[in-house]
């Protein structure tokens, strides 16, 4: 029987980050795929980031993963979303050519020292009492190891739904995972069915798109990595057309053969991503829904239609597109279909991504619960981390909530649990001011470095960023500009004319309408580079909110400094209702501040444990 420190299970966007952090922390990695031609495949949406998500790959990037690298070199459009608004909630976006991310990819995996890539289907996990030992594939073959990262996508249990159709599957012409579901209903695990859908593809060349708008990237588009210096590939404009009244009157008579609305369907949908049908039923005095049609590839004629994701039979696909200006002739290449498939409620877990019960086997992806390639990528960069230190017998690896994006996400589903499909957004961080993506570098790069993922070469980068921000926000604050006749003159080319008393180059920074370049264009001062000029006029106009906001995170940190022994006792304790012993047992949270945010447990109750913590 072989032997590796860490197995990976899956080869999709969880898997491919567990892996590369596990062998790049130097241990022994297999990563078990059924079919290496489709690691890191996008099955759905041909696209990396978005508002949220987005910040969710620059922390990867910043942790030493790999997704950002990655699109960086296989984006053929990217775009800033939200960019006529703050710094928080702004988001990077890239569509990609899917089929060269997953060359790119595969081919990092496949140069990575210490890891093994391995085509077959896991059949069977082993145990030895309350800790994974192994495991069996369908071929036989028995592999060893007391670490294992879970990241099956949707192929537990799944199925497929296309119309009255279905079958199993995990995804389009890959056979799902049976016997791997039922071996965690017999290890005790909970359960739960999820569902997500995928549109039709369609050919380019029969579409119109001198009916739809035009959507083009940004012209000197800012790549994700902080490694990347300049995007070079080819850039493509998408598109951007409208279902109508017609399109609504071809689903709702159609409804009837809806796997989603006849009851075929038990698993829950996405509510941030959902349906056509649900659109229609949900919305239906909204006339009209966008569709962005989205190139997947440079050298590929099939086009994304992101918006009209739908189950219904193919002919009613057929019939539905075709009612869509600029679509009229379209010809459909792959139908849209639904999945459903079974997940493990993530609140079984540690928020090292370990869970509860086995010990040595961690999840990550959408076994957990989540949607998005970015979600699933950030929680397999924790898990192979976690994994790799514990094959290593040091310290376990956690991101807080205070500190990054994906500390938010693991904190929400460890602590509150999912019901649905998990999407990341700004608004689900407190202190999102704090936790912009423009700041990923310094927030977590020293991590990333502690842990071996960083180089020196880059981690140095980012330490001269700071200081060079840092020197020049002083130099800032300290310029002063005078009102005599020199000053008034230079003033004026800013557009200020209340100017009447002394004031620094930082004071004159804080204006809404005066920035960074401006203030050195008209000051003759040593132009910074474009990543530090953000970072100095970030933290400039912001100084006051991020300063309230620092106050606000510092009274959160004393909460999550108290530690709660994994083994501590509710029950017995006075005051506390047998409701919420029943959920403090249930989640076992590691700190009060998780233990705050779990439902149903008052303040009153968060004292109480505090005092006996005490």
């Amino acid at each position: 029987m072989k032997s590796y420190g860490v197995i990976i299970i899956g080869g999709g966007h969880a898997g491919c980050e567990a892996a590369l952090s596990s062998a790049r922390m130097g241990v022994p990695t297999a990563l078990i795929t059924l079919d290496l031609d489709k690691i890191a495949l996008m099955p759905c949406n041909p696209a990396i980031g978005g508002i949220g998500k987005g910040h969710i790959v620059r922390e990867i990037d910043a942790l030493g993963g790999q997704m950002a690298r990655c699109i960086d070199k296989t984006g053929i459009q990217f775009r800033i979303l939200n960019s006529s608004k703050g710094p928080a909630v702004q988001g990077y976006r890239a569509q990609a050519d899917k089929y060269l991310y997953k060359k790119e990819m595969r081919q990092v995996l496949e140069c990575q020292e210490h890891l093994n890539l391995i085509c077959d289907e896991v059949d069977e996990l082993l145990f030895d009492n309350n800790s994974v030992k192994g495991l069996r594939t369908c071929s036989g073959l028995e592999l060893s190891s007391r670490c294992i990262v879970i990241t099956t996508g949707t192929f537990l249990n799944g199925r497929i739904h296309l119309g009255m159709k279905s079958s199993p599957a995990g995804r389009v012409g890959e056979k799902p995972s049976i016997k791997l579901s039922q071996s965690f209903l017999d290890q005790g695990f909970e359960l739960g069915r999820l569902k997500t859908g995928t549109p039709p593809r369609l050919l380019s060349k029969t579409i119109d798109f001198s009916q739809c708008e035009t959507q083009h990237g940004d012209p000197n588009p800012k790549p994700f990595s902080f490694s990347t210096t300049k995007i070079s590939q080819p850039q493509v404009p998408c598109y951007i057309t409208y279902t109508n009244a017609r399109t609504a009157e071809v689903i709702n008579k159609n409804m009837h053969l809806s796997p989603l609305y006849s009851g075929v369907i038990e698993g829950v949908g996405p509510r941030y991503c959902p349906s056509i049908e649900d659109k229609v039923v949900k919305f239906p005095d909204r006339v009209s829904h966008h569709v962005f049609l989205e190139p997947e590839g440079l050298n590929t004629d099939w086009v994304y239609p992101n918006g009209i994701s739908t189950s219904l039979a193919e002919e009613a696909q057929w019939e539905l597109v075709r009612t869509i200006p600029g679509l009229e002739n379209a010809d459909i290449v792959a139908p849209g279909y639904a999945i459903e498939y079974d997940f493990v409620p993530p609140t079984q877990l540690l928020s090292t991504l370990e869970t509860k019960k086995i010990k040595g086997l961690f999840h990550a992806g959408q076994i957990n619960g989540t949607s998005g390639y970015e979600e699933a990528a950030g929680q397999g960069l924790v898990a192979g981390i976690n994994a790799a230190l514990s094959f290593l017998g040091l310290e376990p690896f956690t991101l807080s909530r205070m500190e990054s994006y994906i500390g938010v996400m693991i904190d929400d589903l460890v602590t509150k649990g999912t019901k649905e499909p998990y999407r990341m957004f700004t608004s689900r961080a407190e202190n999102r001011l704090l936790l912009r993506q423009d700041n990923a570098d310094s927030r977590l790069m020293g991590k990333g470095h502690k842990l071996g993922l960083v180089s020196k070469e880059v981690y140095d980068l980012c330490l001269l960023k700071k200081e060079r921000v840092k020197k020049e926000i002083n130099r800032l604050n300290t310029t002063k500009v005078v009102p005599n006749e020199q000053g008034k003159k230079l003033i004026s080319k800013l557009g200020v004319k209340d100017f009447k008393t002394p004031t620094s180059l930082a004071g004159l920074l804080k204006r809404p309408e005066i920035s960074y370049s401006k203030i050195i264009e008209t000051f003759n001062g040593s132009s910074e580079s474009k990543l530090v000029g953000e970072q100095v006029e970030i933290q400039i106009k912001y100084e006051g909110f991020i300063q309230r906001q620092n106050q606000v995170a510092a009274k959160q940190k004393k909460l999550e400094n108290y530690r709660i022994p994994i083994d501590f006792k509710y029950e017995g304790i006075p005051g506390l209702s047998c409701e919420v012993v029943q959920k403090l047992e249930s989640i076992r949270p590691t700190t009060l501040g998780q233990a705050s945010r779990i439902s149903g447990i008052t303040p009153a109750a968060v004292s109480i444990v505090m005092l006996m913590l005490k």
